[in-house]
């Protein structure tokens, strides 16, 4: 099993930014696994944010493209998601989810463990 934590959301305003950060534990974490954010709004599906593969290598949504940065830290287990330029629209709750096997590294059934969320609010 994986649990995973998520810390860091909170209020901010449009224009400013915020770091989220999820640390991972469990005897079923390693290294290996494919590690994403997605994010809810109110009255919308959840969708992809971006993900980093076990080489480092990252996949963005397009509307956060040049605003937002994943990372990893293999020895602390804590993967964070750097946020900067906020808007409105990102408002959601934030999940950190973790996957043994991710193909479409944007969709959610992809992934096998999930944190319970942060919620982040821009204000305008």
């Amino acid at each position: 099993q994986v649990q995973l934590v998520e810390s860091g959301g909170g209020l901010a305003q449009t224009g400013g930014s915020l770091t989220l950060s999820c640390t991972a534990s469990g005897a079923g974490y390693n290294n290996r696994l494919s590690l994403g954010w997605f994010r809810q709004a109110p009255g919308k599906e959840r969708e992809g944010i971006s993900t980093i593969d076990s080489d480092g290598s990252t996949t963005y949504r397009d509307s956060v493209k040049g605003r937002f940065t994943i990372s990893r830290d293999d020895v602390k287990n804590i993967i964070y998601l750097q946020m900067n330029s906020l808007k409105p629209e990102d408002t959601a709750i934030y999940y950190c989810a973790a996957g043994r096997y991710v193909a479409d590294r944007l969709r959610d059934t992809e992934f096998d463990y999930w944190g319970q969320g942060t919620q982040v609010t821009v204000s305008s």
